[in-house]
């Protein structure tokens, strides 16, 4: 490619950019990123970047052009670009969620142009350019989704691409997408940020400082609940009504453990906890984890 254009060079945005260098992926990466801290940090880190002031210079005459911004984002970004963008250029994204961005993207989008979405699994709850790494999506998943409208020519770029950067590819439409993310991604993290909330209302009710005495599980939870609060409420927000879903599962379930927990139903409870603690050597064997005694920490 000679010209690709990233909008948003935050952690991920800037993974790409090592990422694309280090390959040598296109000619040109050029970006967009309306952070001045972010800017600074840029030109600090030296990436191999054109930074743009305007939308229309990023724009004009790219191959492709990925949207790396939250997904709230979106709209602004489609209704200043639609006057620059040509019906050659493919257009993705690396959201989270995808039904309701899906929708924004078929109303606010000019006619004659294609988007087609994408989804990285890869993170991390630290943000910013500085914590990008050009091995952030190397044997992660993406998921490129295929709707009835789907661009074929630009799915098939999309998916030379994204193996090139170093992904596994699965290709969903954007309701199982959703459905899927809303239990094993996007209510974890609920679950994470809704556990340290309640760590500090009972410290607060027994007037005692209970997090320096933080064990395992507290401290693996708040590192997941450190994520981007705005990317997060996007995520919450677009996927609602799956991730109300798998709420009231996660709340049938628990339930259901606090009555084995009161009644000590001993053969109830044992069942529960091996049927769980399988899954975990499922993840192992199914490469999605490393497998070393508290995630590979050194200390």
């Amino acid at each position: 490619m000679k010209k690709v254009f990233i909008i948003g060079c935050g952690l991920l945005g800037s993974s790409l950019v090592r990422r694309m260098a280090k390959k040598k992926l296109a000619k040109k990466i050029f970006i967009y990123e309306k952070s001045k801290l972010n800017i600074t940090k840029i030109k600090s880190l030296r990436l191999p970047v054109t930074i743009v002031k305007s939308l229309k210079d990023g724009v004009a005459n790219s191959d492709l052009i990925i949207f790396c911004t939250p997904m709230s984002e979106y709209k602004r970004l489609i209704l200043k670009i639609n006057n620059f963008v040509s019906s050659k250029t493919i257009i993705t994204d690396i959201g989270s969620a995808k039904i309701k961005s899906s929708k924004i993207i078929k109303k606010f989008l000019k006619k004659g142009i294609d988007w087609t979405q994408s989804h990285p699994i890869a993170g991390s709850e630290v943000s910013g350019p500085e914590h990008g790494r050009d091995n952030m999506f190397v044997d992660k998943w993406c998921v490129l989704i295929k709707d009835q409208k789907t661009n074929l020519k630009h799915l098939r770029f999309l998916k030379s691409f994204w193996r090139k950067v170093g992904s596994k590819i699965v290709i969903m439409n954007s309701e199982k997408h959703d459905q899927i993310f809303s239990i094993t991604s996007h209510l974890p993290h609920l679950i994470a940020y809704n556990l340290v909330k309640s760590a500090k209302d009972y410290e607060k009710k027994i007037k005692f400082d209970l997090i320096k005495y933080s064990a395992g599980g507290l401290r693996d939870f708040s590192r997941i609940a450190a994520s981007n609060e705005i990317m997060w409420r996007d995520i919450f927000f677009d996927n609602s009504q799956n991730i109300s879903k798998a709420i009231d599962i996660f709340v049938k379930n628990l339930k259901d453990f606090k009555k084995d927990i009161r009644l000590k139903k001993n053969k109830s409870m044992i069942g529960k906890l091996i049927k769980a603690k399988k899954v975990r050597s499922q993840i192992i064997k199914l490469k999605q984890d490393i497998n070393k005694p508290d995630f590979g920490r050194s200390n």
